[in-house]
This record gives C-alpha cells, structure tokens and sequence, in this order.
C-alpha cells in the first residue's frame, strides 16, 4: 500500500559518496532540480546544471541573489558558463551588486564585469544591453571614450584637426580614453551599432553632452530601487539598525505586523556552521516563510548599514555571525531559555528590534570596557575587540584559550565578559 506522503519524496537515487545520478537528476522537473540543487555544495551544483539538457531553464530559475552568490562561491573564471546562460534580469543584479561601492561607480569594476559579458557572444550581448539602464551603459562609456561630432553639430576645428580613433558612421568620432581597453569597448560598441541603432546615438549623445555626477546619481537611484525590491533598505534606512535600545527598559511586543516582502524563495547568501544554537531551534519550531524573509531582511539591512562588499562571501559571513548571534543573546535573554516562550516572542516581536536589544547589550559592555585599563597581554585583547566599533569576543575568554577574536554567539558570552570587566574593574579599585 502506498502513502500520499510517498510522491512528495525525492525521486533520486543516491550513489556511494552521496553523488546524484546525472541521468536520474535530468529527469526530473524544474521544481523539483532547483530543490535538489539548493541541498548541494557549488561545485556539485555547476556540474549538474551544465550536463542538464535545459541548463538555461535551471539557471533562470534562481533567485538573482542565490545565483550570484553561487557564481562568487566558484569563481567568476570557473562559473563563467552560469554567467553565459543567465538571464537579462540575473545579469542586471550581477551589476547592481560588483560596480557599485555604497552610492559611488567603481570603473575597474565594470571593465571586468562587461568583459564578462562580452565573452556571452554577440547574440546573448545584443539582447542583454538593451535591457540594462542607459545611464549604467554610459558610466561605462564616459570613463572609456571621448566622443565628437553628432547629429546637428557642425564639427569646429578642434574637433576636425584632432585624430580620432574611430567612427562607425562618419557622425560620431570616437577616441579611446584607454588603449588597453579599447578592444572591449569598441566590440561592444560596434554590436550596440548594429543591433540597435538609436541606443547608439542615444548613448553617444550622452557620453557627449551628459554630466558624469548626474548620470551616477540618476543610475544610483535606479540600483536602490531595484534593490528594495529584492530585500535591500536604503542606506538611510539601514543606518538606523544601531540604534541603542535601553535593555532594562525592553518588553517584546507581541503583535507583529507585516514584515518588509522580499522575492519568494529567497536564499540566505551562506550557511551558518553552528545548528544547534538557541535561536535556530527557535526558528526550526516557528517554520514560517516570512520569519526566513524577515530575516534575510536583517541581514541585508546589516550588510548595507556596514558598507560590506556584497561580493564578499567571507564579509557576508561576518555579518551574519554577528546578525544570527545578537538574535540568539535576546532571544535567550527574554525568554530565559524556554524555547517555547521564544517562538512567541519571533512571532511578536519584529526581529530587527530584537537584534537592537542583542547588539544593544553589547554596547553595554563596551561602555563598561572603555573605563578599564589593563597592562596584561590577554586582558588588553579582550579590551581591544570590546571597543572596537561591534564589539568582539576575544577568545582567550574561551575554554581553549585561543588567541584572537570572534563574534559574541550567545548570552554565555555576554555573562562571561560581564564577569571579566567585574573582576577586572575590582583588581583597579585594590
């Protein structure tokens, strides 16, 4: 007799070593790959996509945050082929996310990453430019050429006497503001002049007569917007996530609202190592999508207010060791260790607020720390990553005595440095 629970079983067959069959994968549908792939590291993840007879169809199917984070995972070089099959979408965030530092354009940044999709082939290149923002194509193009003439201009001697490096219509002159680029720059201008004619002119009216400032700002703008929508506060908006909340004062509220929606599906970036903390199992009992959306918030909220290179999997990492460890400091704090009573509390309380209070209580070590001194080595440390701007744990504080420093994890933590700075400030007094 069959159960109903047996078709949501995973149809796989699993070979010596935890491989999954190519052929078996292959047969399965979209969904179900795309579940099958999020359980497997990268590598494992590229080879069966690329021997998939739809790899396309796989790679269209993630998120743009997952897929991006995935190609940082391999190695630009090594996932260029994910690059290649990426979607018009997917490729604008691969651009929102590299060629950008906070609100400023980074140019090394774009020589690289247009290079990258130069190496799609003409076609791919053609229906993928016309999809980004004008105003990013031309950042690009106003730090790699100077442009001349135009349509109703009459070309003034500085301009006719000057030698030009090149013209595709004898009415725009081009000169390349860096040699070394200039095979990348004119081979995606001559497809931009081909396929699409008035988004040439268009952009070398702009490369002409357009303020660089303005059309960063203007193409700023149009990053943070798109970036909301995928779960990314505003700058401002995340500079508000260190706000001091008063611990002695707080009282979680226990009528939640609607938290900021994000796109369904959304991956968290990493993985955290340690599964058996308080507020996973916490999470693990609530089993709500939109706490997993909530969250992934925060830690956006977190990466943006910390200015961290989004394309940094190791920062990414550090953000969320120091999200997920004031989470866990609060949760035990208010809830005494009573796993039940802190499912109430993430289903009550807006998680940003409760990491406020965690981080807030750090603060309150830093504090007590800046007006302790000390002249041993370990003591110092510690003191060292407490004033620093998050304050650190120093290791040596551990059982194993480590030197150097980690995120604070639990409210052990906390009552283990509040004791240190006891004693410490009671040696000063003596």
């Amino acid at each position: 007799m069959s159960h109903d629970n047996d078709r949501h079983k995973p149809a796989l067959t699993v070979l010596q070593g935890g491989r999954i069959e190519q052929r078996e994968f292959a047969s399965l549908p979209t969904e179900r790959k795309i579940t099958t792939l999020h359980t497997l590291p990268a590598r494992r993840k590229l080879e069966l996509i690329l021997d998939d007879p739809a790899p396309a169809s796989l790679v269209h199917a993630f998120q743009p945050q997952e897929l991006f984070w995935l190609i940082e995972e391999i190695g630009i070089t090594d996932a260029q082929e994910l690059i290649t099959l990426a979607s018009p979408d997917q490729c604008r965030f691969f651009l929102d996310m590299e060629l950008w530092d906070k609100e400023s354009f980074v140019p090394d940044k774009a020589w690289e990453w247009f290079g990258h999709l130069l190496e799609m082939g003409e076609p791919r290149l053609a229906e993928i430019i016309p999809e980004l923002d004008r105003e990013l194509i031309l950042l690009f193009l106003k730090q790699a050429i100077t442009v001349g003439g135009g349509i109703g201009d009459l070309i003034n001697d500085e301009e006719r006497l000057f030698e030009w490096d090149h013209t595709f219509d004898e009415l725009y002159f081009i000169s390349y503001r860096e040699p070394r680029h200039a095979h990348l720059v004119g081979t995606i201008l001559d497809i931009i002049y081909r396929h699409d004619n008035d988004l040439y002119r268009e952009l070398m009216e702009g490369v002409k007569h357009e303020l660089f400032s303005e059309v960063e700002e203007l193409a700023g703008q149009f990053r943070t917007g798109r970036l909301a929508d995928l779960g990314f506060p505003d700058p401002l908006e995340a500079a508000a996530l260190y706000a001091y909340l008063k611990p002695a004062t707080f009282r979680p509220a226990m009528d939640k609202g609607d938290v900021i929606p994000t796109e369904s599906g959304q991956q968290l970036p990493v993985t955290m190592e340690r599964d058996d903390s308080f507020l996973l199992r916490i999470l693990s009992g609530v089993a709500s999508e939109g706490i997993y959306q909530e969250l992934n918030y925060l830690v956006n909220t977190a990466l943006i207010a910390e200015g961290a290179p989004l394309s940094d999997v190791s920062a990414l990492q550090s953000v969320m060791e120091r999200v997920y460890g004031c989470l866990n400091i609060a949760l035990e704090e208010l809830s005494g260790g009573d796993e039940g009573k802190g499912r109430e509390i993430v289903t009550g309380e807006y998680l940003k607020r409760l990491f406020q209070l965690g981080f807030s209580m750090l603060l309150d070590l830093q504090r007590q720390a800046a007006v302790v001194k000390s002249d041993n080595y370990a003591a110092s440390k510690a003191l060292k990553g407490l004033k620093t701007t998050r304050p650190r744990f120093y290791r040596g504080l551990d059982p194993d005595h480590a030197d150097g420093y980690r995120e604070f994890r639990a409210l052990a933590d906390v009552q283990t440095v509040r004791e240190f700075l006891r004693i410490l400030g009671a040696g000063a007094k003596g």
